[in-house]
């Protein structure tokens, strides 16, 4: 079977031989001056927002501030991670929204007027969600219907659905002592363990990259060296384990914040390590290619819509409980197009392909950080609309700049 080499192998087959830290360096910029950008644009900018940030209001970075920040960007962050998904196959999901306030009416019905343990109300939301997703891969499979068309029609009428299913009151509460607002709320994760985590975290990263760099030397590849991999899991622990510690000097870590590094870290796995999620990539890259490759890309439309609405439910239940509340306007407002501007911010491209699960993480933590400052500025929404919006122009013009660079690389 002949095998066919990506970019980045190429890369690294041009630095065989410097694998070590030393090594790392010039294959980072190798990679940038041929338009891959990964994640730099939006942690160089993460670091600009913030320090603009603190300097205007020193309560910014403060523990207590920071820890509202985390729970804030969860249910649009798993929503976002969701909308990744649906990016790097280069398609569109415009429903996200309307999917995650039809699935939080779902589950508060059910929870609170018919008195369903919350377990069920919430595995009913979720499945509704998968259902939905199911719907669409069959839509746009069979009938050729294009995403953006379907996805617009499923917003419309999930918005409908969802004003039905709440009926005349318009709202329900959850109740206060629920596990689910709890688990949203109050939950946060014990200092001792929490550190537990970090370390847990480290180690992982560790023996992740020991073992693909052992898979790849047995395939006679270039690889990174041990050194390198202690070196890397040593700051990550460094700097993880200051965030906690700087958390811990208030409420902590939130259960609900794990969680969504949990999913993550899931999608980040599915993506980089499993053959399904390099068939993503691969039908992202170029469908027709992939289809003569012998990939079932019919079943990965299916599987991304499939993927993108059930974590849209899960964002949706997330938020209700958060809130300890549904109602009409839930799911609406700027939740479609925070999550879409989250993933694009996070470094996925518009035109398929290209992504990680980390986009979804980065690019809702910008978001929120932009909106968490302004609202400690006193100044209101309009702004907070004016400056995300600007960011998503330059996240998006970076792509295109970078895909631009990527086609003209190739080439020489």
């Amino acid at each position: 079977m002949t095998t066919v080499d990506t970019p980045t192998d190429l890369q690294d087959e041009r630095l065989r031989g410097r694998t070590g830290i030393r090594g790392a360096i010039p294959l980072l910029v190798d990679r940038v001056r041929s338009g891959d950008l990964g994640v730099l644009p939006v942690v160089a900018g993460l670091v600009v927002i913030w320090t603009v940030l603190q300097v205007l209001n020193p309560i910014f970075l403060s523990s207590p501030n920071l820890v509202n920040l985390t729970l804030e960007c969860v249910p649009v962050g798993i929503i976002a991670l969701g909308v990744v998904c649906m990016l790097l196959v280069g398609e569109i999901d415009l429903s996200v929204g309307s999917v995650s306030g039809l699935s939080s009416a779902t589950m508060a019905v059910l929870f609170v007027d018919r008195g369903l343990p919350a377990w069920v109300a919430v595995l009913a939301a979720v499945l509704l969600g998968c259902a939905m997703g199911w719907i669409y891969g069959q839509i746009f499979n069979r009938f050729g219907v294009p995403s953006f068309v379907i996805t617009l029609a499923g917003l419309l009428g999930l918005l409908g659905v969802q004003l039905y299913v709440l009926g005349a009151k318009g709202s329900i509460n959850l109740p206060f002592d629920s596990g689910l607002v709890t688990f949203a709320q109050l939950a946060f994760v014990p200092p001792w363990l929490s550190y537990v985590l970090v370390v847990l975290a480290a180690a992982g990263l560790f023996a992740s990259g020991y073992a693909h760099a052992r898979a790849r030397r047995r395939a006679s590849l270039s690889a990174v060296s041990t050194r390198f991999l202690l070196v890397r899991s040593t700051a990550l622990l460094a700097g993880l384990g200051l965030v906690v510690y700087y958390l811990n000097q208030t409420r902590g870590v939130g259960w609900m914040f794990v969680l969504f590094l949990v999913l993550v870290l899931a999608m980040h796995y599915m993506l980089a390590r499993t053959k399904f999620g390099k068939s993503i990539y691969a039908v992202g890259g170029n469908a027709e290619a992939a289809r003569r490759a012998g990939i079932n890309v019919k079943a990965v439309y299916t599987s991304a819509f499939v993927l993108c609405t059930t974590l849209a439910a899960v964002g949706g239940v997330l938020a209700a409980a958060r809130l300890a509340a549904v109602n009409q306007s839930s799911g609406a407002g700027d939740v479609n197009l925070n999550a879409i501007a989250a993933a694009v911010i996070g470094g996925t491209s518009l035109f398929g392909g290209r992504g990680t699960a980390f986009a979804a993480l980065l690019g809702i933590v910008v978001i929120q950080s932009i909106s968490s400052g302004l609202t400690l500025l006193n100044l209101d929404s309009s702004f907070r609309f004016m400056v995300t919006g600007a960011v998503l122009l330059l996240a998006v013009a970076l792509d295109s700049v970078a895909r631009r660079s990527r086609v003209s690389h190739g080439r020489a």
